[in-house]
């Protein structure tokens, strides 16, 4: 059979691109999970879509295929295309085309047997005509008017069907940012598919493109967020164990902005506790029934937030951990300052005087903030966690890199 780069199953070649590009290319011999045919279609399918970005290194054990993507010279995530190339069928094909053609305009408006009707007119120059029954064309129209494209409007017992007014798209800068910058960005990629060509505005320092792959997942979550609905979670296992299932209601979505992961936290209904989950380990969602406290949950977890840093939480929302630094800069330095109040997030900054500033926090976990706090060191004068294991292990590290460098003074210097 002759290869194809149309997919049918996205969650199939996000696995493997997952472990492509995320993980690193694994050889033929190394990849287990599936036959070396498999491993061999799935390659040459990312090879179609991303063959400029893929190289590969000749070792001991043979040769070694990787993606390598700078994300600072790549304007779009080349990740799209693989949302880009879903299969179809001939029937697909032809019935989406002679519905459109049929319903060209939004002032054309038809019954079903009408429709009916002038398909089969449609195909009637064919020696071999491909057939639509009643039954396929109505479950056609049912599944576009429920994307929005197709109205149904009854009128008495009969019901008619026209086509949705065109919508103007937003220009092209806009959709160039929201593809590349907010959340399920492959939409905007495909909208801006249809104004290309187009001047390219923008590029990105911090271009966190693997999320274009969690796409799926992440609309799923947004739509039962919007219906109030619970949810169920296929999640990622520990190492060599099944995939595990929870039944949550989905309330808020968290993007880091230090390394762009994304987290669903929603309500485990099983425990009674709000949890988090990592989009990228969720390998499949879907939606449940309507949750009657879904606005209760959310006021909740509102409260909640004020004393997360990162997606640590609580079962008693009371039970925090408080965290407080001093920092000095020079005279020429109030940036620092600027900084501190721009990436504060929970915290409070207090300015003591033109050369010193004090951060405090609430949070739930301070270790949370100790990759971020150790971006202060060498300035900070004074820190203390009410978490004393915490409090010693952080200064332990500090005086480790006064050794490491031979340097003095590590008990009464700055941090």
């Amino acid at each position: 059979m002759a290869f194809n780069e149309l997919i049918k199953n996205f969650s199939r070649i996000r696995d493997y691109m997952r472990e492509f590009y995320v993980y690193g290319f694994k050889s033929r011999d190394e990849y287990d999970k599936k036959s070396a045919r498999s491993y061999d279609d799935e390659r040459r399918r990312i090879e179609s879509w991303l063959g400029d970005y893929m190289s590969f290194r000749t070792t001991p054990d043979g040769k070694n295929v990787f993606l390598s993507i700078d994300s600072r010279l790549t304007r779009h995530d080349p990740l799209y295309a693989a949302w880009k190339a879903c299969s179809f069928t001939d029937g697909d094909i032809t019935l989406h085309f002679i519905l459109f053609d049929i319903l060209h305009s939004s002032d054309v408006s038809l019954t079903l047997k009408e429709i009916t009707e002038k398909i089969d007119g449609y195909l009637s120059g064919f020696n071999e005509p491909k057939t639509f029954d009643e039954s396929t064309v109505r479950k056609k129209l049912k599944e576009y008017a429920n994307d929005g494209l197709i109205v149904a409007a009854k009128h008495g017992k009969t019901v008619f069907y026209r086509r949705e007014s065109d919508t103007p798209l937003p220009s092209s800068d806009v959709l160039d940012f929201f593809s590349e910058a907010a959340p399920c960005g492959v939409i905007g990629s495909f909208l801006l598919d249809k104004v290309k060509p187009h001047k390219e505005c923008f590029a990105f320092k911090h271009h966190y493109i693997t999320n274009a792959l969690d796409s799926d997942i992440l609309c799923t979550a947004f739509c039962a967020m919007q219906e109030k609905r619970t949810v169920v979670i296929k999640n990622l296992g520990k190492r060599d164990s099944e995939p595990a299932f929870f039944k949550a209601v989905p309330l808020r979505i968290f993007i880091s902005t230090q390394n762009g992961r994304q987290y669903l936290v929603g309500y485990r209904t099983d425990q009674s506790k709000f949890s988090a989950f990592r989009l990228d380990y969720i390998l499949d969602i879907e939606i449940g029934e309507v949750y009657k406290n879904f606005d209760a949950l959310r006021e909740k977890l509102e409260r909640i937030q004020k004393h997360m840093w990162g997606v640590t939480l609580r079962r008693n929302e009371n039970d925090t951990e408080h965290v407080e630094f001093t920092v000095t800069f020079g005279d020429n330095e109030e940036y620092i300052y600027r900084r501190l109040l721009r990436e504060k997030r929970c915290g409070t900054v207090e300015r003591i005087d033109k050369n010193t500033a004090k951060f405090s926090a609430d949070v739930y976990d301070c270790a949370e903030m100790k990759p971020w706090i150790r971006t202060f060191i060498c300035r900070i004068t004074d820190i203390k966690f009410s978490n004393k294991d915490l409090e010693r292990e952080f200064l332990s590290d500090i005086h480790s890199m006064y050794e490491m460098y031979g340097l003095e003074g590590g008990d009464d210097d700055a941090v």
